[in-house]
């Protein structure tokens, strides 16, 4: 068991010094913290401040969310990555609207019921929002404690996680729980950091076992690496004039809900859809092939930009439409096409 004495009170000391206090999320109002408690999900906070600006701009309140269109929210989101997290943001805004009047739950287990939010999210809005006693384990905090505890194992293995948790809730001080629950996030946001650690500067070394052992770099243990597969696409950028053809993905899986281009496996299938659909090119193209990479994946994109002699009927089709290209870059459109628009209009590098 790690020494829960002076553990919390060494880092509410620290972060009242040395924390973050200046994010635009840091206020007492839920919807700011869950807002932002889900943007930071895999994403780092310099990333997510100038999303988070515009969002809560656009959207200042639940009900103003819940009353957008999906769209609406995900070509906000756009950019930011993993999107089933915008739309359950949205979804989760409308259950508010209906269930809750608008006003964010204050139960941990209504909150924990909502689309997109996990144990350590609910925690979090809990503690930071109502000063609730609720222990946290995202990613950060499963740094600092796996190494202030010495806690070997992949903290994605189930025991392992088991572990963390029982010591995130021993180390909960009876006070100050906001200020304690942002002094563990910043500390593993500055200090703690995944390379490169500061440990000089960190209020907790003197009885941190990473630290005494020798082993801050071995600890969180690694997951096992695995090969990552790799994929091939192509994607169709199909022009008339300046307007360009879009389609709307399904809305689960890889970009769920936004519109892309015509996209196959090869140059092949794309062709046989072009001829299929009666298509009639004036100029063709193939862009230079580049590279993006998912979580679990990489994907080897290859765009062919064709101008069509006229405009087919395509668009009349439920899912597709024509869009001037300025507007589609403000629709709710991945990074990679966003890429491969500024490249095929602008001559921008992939």
């Amino acid at each position: 068991m790690c020494s829960m004495d002076s553990f919390a009170s060494r880092l509410i000391v620290w972060q009242r010094t040395h924390g973050r206090h200046d994010l635009p999320w840091q206020s007492a109002r839920a919807y700011s913290v869950w807002l932002s408690e889900i943007m930071l999900q895999q994403t780092q906070v310099a990333t997510v401040i100038p999303y988070y600006q515009c969002f809560i701009a656009s959207f200042p309140t639940i009900a103003a969310l819940a009353a957008a269109t999906e769209e609406q929210v995900l070509a906000h989101w756009s950019g930011l990555g993993y999107y089933a997290r915008g739309r359950n943001l949205h979804r989760a805004a409308n259950i508010i609207v209906e269930k809750y009047h608008g006003e964010f739950p204050r139960e941990f287990e209504q909150i924990n019921e909502l689309p997109g939010i996990g144990r350590s999210t609910a925690a979090a809005i809990c503690a930071l929002a109502h000063h609730e006693r609720r222990a946290i384990l995202d990613g950060n905090v499963k740094r600092v404690l796996a190494r202030y505890c010495g806690i070997t194992g992949s903290p994605g293995i189930k025991s392992v996680e088991a572990q963390l948790w029982q010591q995130a809730e021993a180390l909960l001080p009876q006070r100050d729980i906001a200020t304690y629950i942002q002094a563990q996030m910043d500390m593993g946001a500055t200090l703690c950091t995944r390379s490169k650690p500061k440990c000089g500067g960190c209020p907790v070394q003197s009885d941190c076992v990473a630290f005494q052992t020798g082993r801050v770099s071995e600890l969180p243990t690694p997951r096992p690496r695995k090969a990552v597969p790799e994929r091939n696409a192509t994607f169709l950028l199909l022009m008339h004039g300046n307007d360009i053809l879009l389609e709307k993905r399904p809305g689960s899986g890889i970009w769920g809900g936004l519109w892309c281009p015509p996209q196959f496996d090869d140059e092949a299938a794309a062709r046989d859809w072009f001829v299929r659909n009666g298509m009639d090119a004036s100029h063709g193209e193939r862009l230079e092939t580049f590279t993006h990479t998912f979580t679990h994946f990489k994907l080897h994109i290859t765009p062919l930009k064709i101008q069509l002699a006229r405009k087919p009927l395509r668009a009349a089709q439920p899912g597709s439409v024509w869009l001037e290209v300025g507007e589609a870059l403000r629709a709710a459109i991945p990074t990679p096409v966003r890429m491969m628009l500024n490249k095929a209009v602008r001559g921008e590098h992939l």
